[in-house]
């Protein structure tokens, strides 16, 4: 699976923080049953490799990480089992070692200067991050024009309310959203209902 077919699974990949890898589980279960298929586990807790494992047994569930900011994440996330890997930035260093691992790989970018580096490396699908703090869609739109080649997935600020105006664009293929997974326990039904109305949004 290259980058492209996971971005095109569904139109928002849930962008996960992963507390107790007890709840990783579960909690791929509800976003699959509700047809999000790409789980986005943002390296940010110490839970989250063990949380990549769990989750990567669920059938259906094509599990990445996020927040990877080094070769070491790097190497990490691959030996966890993560099928794509998400970074907030993109250097040279990652770039190249994430192209070299053959892994699908979407690097943030927030200004022409990003896309083209990514460019320079062979990349055409972009992280636009973080989407609201950078201009919103009219800053993306603006980026966008002259990389007619370049597909993005804007991260950072999105809504289940905003979403379908970010996805309306032509050169954006799907969002990235923590809205589906509420900060605390898991509940099952509540997320399954949330990514199920997330879902929806590509239809």
């Amino acid at each position: 699976m290259d980058v492209e077919q996971v971005m095109r699974l569904a139109p928002v990949i849930p962008v996960l923080v992963i507390e107790d890898a007890a709840h990783a589980r579960s909690i791929a279960e509800a976003l699959v049953a509700g047809g999000l298929y790409a789980l986005e586990v943002t390296l940010r807790t110490p839970a989250a490799l063990d949380a990549i494992r769990e989750m990567a047994k669920v059938e259906g569930a094509v599990v990445g990480a996020g927040t990877v900011l080094n070769e070491r994440d790097l190497a990490a996330s691959i030996d966890a089992g993560a099928r794509f890997i998400v970074s907030p930035g993109l250097t040279a260093p990652l770039g190249e070692a994430a192209i070299a691992s053959g892994i699908p790989f979407l690097p943030g970018t927030a200004n022409a200067g990003d896309i083209m580096r990514g460019l320079d490396l062979g990349l055409t699908h972009f992280k636009f991050f973080p989407a609201m703090a950078s201009g919103g869609i009219p800053a993306l739109k603006a980026l966008a024009a002259p990389f007619h080649m370049a597909k993005f997935c804007p991260t950072g600020g999105i809504t289940q309310t905003t979403a379908p105006d970010w996805l309306a664009v032509d050169p954006i293929l799907c969002v990235g959203g923590s809205w589906m997974v509420p900060a605390g326990p898991p509940d099952v039904a509540e997320i399954q209902k949330r990514a199920s109305q997330a879902a929806a949004l590509g239809t």
